[in-house]
């Protein structure tokens, strides 16, 4: 095995090593002794330059040997073919001198040096061709004129063939650098096609299992519909759910029908009127259009729609609509996913008229009970004792708290079903702050509980209802009091922020867990710290809250964090709109 790879590093076609140079011109010098042994007509003229010339091809041949079993020797390989010309001289001195039939054999070595990179080597070549046939003079074997012109013709035509060789070798070594240029270029290919090819597979197995995964996904979903379309709205993806809510299943609709099918086209023309697309504006599509119009302005929507079944029968869903995108981020189509909340809003619906008949059948009588009482405090006749009044103060108390909240309870009872009347007016945040600080002082007295209020230079007069907005207020500040411990403190503030005016309110009290902030305005919702700390409440007065601020066209948001404390931003628009008007919620 070791034989092998030698002779591998040894014979090498592009770059072959001073013994496999030299194997050639030795048989051919032991092809010539032997002729000279065998053949009568050839003989030794001149011993010693014979014997010195076999000895220096011997020796050469050693060389070569060496230096192919040291390659950190290969800069030396030149001096075996020069060796090779002064012996080859000797030799043909000794055999006839220019007669000698052996002179071919000096082309070899000539060649071996000619091949080398490099124009200095012809010229190499040519003087080491001139020694080796030379020879014959320094050893007296050469006396005739055609001898002389023999030598020296000979190693112009010996150059001539050495500057050919030079040539051909450097178009090969350029040929064999270009080809090795070209296989290193290919292997690298090949290693790139390769590395390519795994990283397809590995993929291409990433996106079935991600196919399986998703479709899996689609079929499990059954209680919503999850439907996928293109640009056009044409539908391209259709799950289970979609088939249960709406009839057809995903081979009567991928591909072959739209999602406006299945929207009332009543609804879609109103909600495409209310786009108000720019005079001039070509819309294809008005009702597909009408779907997806926020979806395409890269904001996710979520809107209450009729889907209408193929057998005629309607339901009430929340879509929620979102784009679709491809890897260049372009819009590729749109996904709905849908809710039936048709019993959800018939519950609703029924739990509105519920609390709101509860709400008037309370009222009246609690009326009844509130003049009954004012009537025995007030009669002359029959005065009551301290102790008598005391107990009605209590009496009185706790009617008028019921009443209150009967109150609330109308007042949310109209929010869910039709909505509620503002009678918008021109004024200033700041009185109706104070009053309501000033209408706090003794609940915050009483917790020990400081109310700080601030107002900034710059705010600017808006249009609400003062006693919406003093309720709305009113609210905030009793739920800051009422979870924030003694010695804690209340901060108020209004400033202006562009064209909205800034109401922020700021507590130390207990705070919010953050997974329930969602649920905060929703009716009856009560957070657990509330909860835990036992604190008094039916969780209404932020819903109330929230649709009075909703009302006029503001906003109202929250941040807290549990055992910090709590901060409420309402917003009211400066911008005036018209009085006494009808909000549905």
């Amino acid at each position: 095995m070791r034989l092998f790879r030698w002779l591998q590093d040894t014979i090498r076609v592009d770059d072959p090593s001073p013994l496999v140079k030299q194997v050639p011109l030795a048989l051919a010098f032991l092809l010539a002794v032997i002729a000279v042994v065998v053949s009568p007509k050839i003989d030794f003229e001149v011993w010693p330059a014979a014997l010195l010339g076999m000895w220096g091809i011997i020796v050469a041949t050693a060389l070569a040997t060496l230096l192919t079993l040291q390659p950190s020797l290969a800069r030396l390989a030149l001096i075996v073919p020069i060796l090779d010309l002064v012996a080859l001289g000797l030799f043909r001195s000794g055999t006839g001198g220019g007669l000698s039939p052996f002179t071919a054999v000096i082309i070899l070595p000539v060649v071996w040096i000619a091949a080398e990179n490099g124009r200095r080597y012809v010229l190499v070549a040519a003087v080491g061709t001139v020694v080796a046939l030379s020879d014959p003079f320094r050893f007296g074997a050469a006396q005739t004129q055609t001898d002389l012109t023999r030598t020296v013709f000979a190693p112009i035509v010996f150059a001539m063939a050495a500057a050919i060789v030079n040539e051909l070798a450097r178009q090969g070594r350029a040929q064999v650098a270009s080809i090795r240029q070209l296989a290193e270029e290919r292997q690298t290919m090949l290693r790139g096609a390769e590395d390519h090819t795994k990283r397809l597979r590995s993929s291409e197995a990433q996106m079935r299992a991600a196919h399986k995964l998703t479709r899996s996904v689609l079929d499990a979903v059954t209680e919503q519909s999850v439907i996928g379309t293109d640009v056009t709205g044409r539908i391209d993806v259709w799950n289970p759910g979609a088939q249960r809510m709406l009839g057809p299943g995903a081979t009567e609709t991928q591909g072959k029908r739209y999602i406006s099918e299945f929207h009332l086209d009543s609804e879609l023309e109103d909600w495409s009127r209310e786009l108000n697309y720019p005079p001039g504006e070509t819309v294809l599509t008005p009702g597909f259009s009408a779907l997806v119009e926020s979806a395409r302005l890269g904001t996710p929507e979520v809107r209450q729609w009729t889907y209408r079944r193929d057998d005629g029968h309607e339901l009430a869903v929340e879509v929620a609509v979102t784009r679709r995108v491809d890897d260049a981020g372009d819009t590729s189509g749109y996904l709905f996913v849908a809710t039936d909340v048709t019993q959800a809003l018939e519950v609703s619906r029924l739990k509105d008229e519920f609390v709101g008949l509860i709400s008037h059948e309370l009222r009246t009588p609690l009326s009844s009970i509130l003049g009954y009482l004012e009537l025995m405090r007030d009669d002359a006749d029959d005065p009551l004792s301290e102790e008598q009044l005391q107990y009605l103060g209590i009496a009185e108390r706790n009617a008028h708290r019921l009443l209150r909240l009967v109150g609330d309870l109308l007042f949310t009872a109209q929010v869910g079903a039709s909505g509620f009347s503002i009678d918008l007016t021109e004024v200033d945040l700041m009185p109706i702050v104070r009053a309501s600080v000033e209408t706090a002082q003794p609940a915050s007295m009483a917790q020990d509980v400081s109310i700080i209020a601030g107002a900034g230079e710059d705010v600017a007069l808006v249009m609400c209802d003062p006693v919406r907005i003093g309720q709305a207020i009113d609210n905030l500040l009793s739920n800051a009091i009422k979870f924030t411990p003694r010695g804690g403190r209340v901060t108020i503030t209004v400033h202006c922020e562009g064209d909205t005016i800034v109401v922020n309110l700021t507590d130390t009290g207990m705070g919010i867990p953050a997974g329930e902030l969602d649920q905060l305005f929703a009716r009856f919702f009560r957070a657990s710290t509330a909860t835990r700390a036992a604190v008094p409440g039916v969780g209404l007065g932020l819903t109330i809250t929230k649709a009075i601020i909703d009302a006029h066209g503001g906003e109202l948001d929250v941040e807290s964090e549990v055992g910090v404390g709590t901060t409420f931003m309402m917003r009211l628009p400066k911008a005036p709109v018209r009085a006494a008007v009808e909000v549905g919620v």
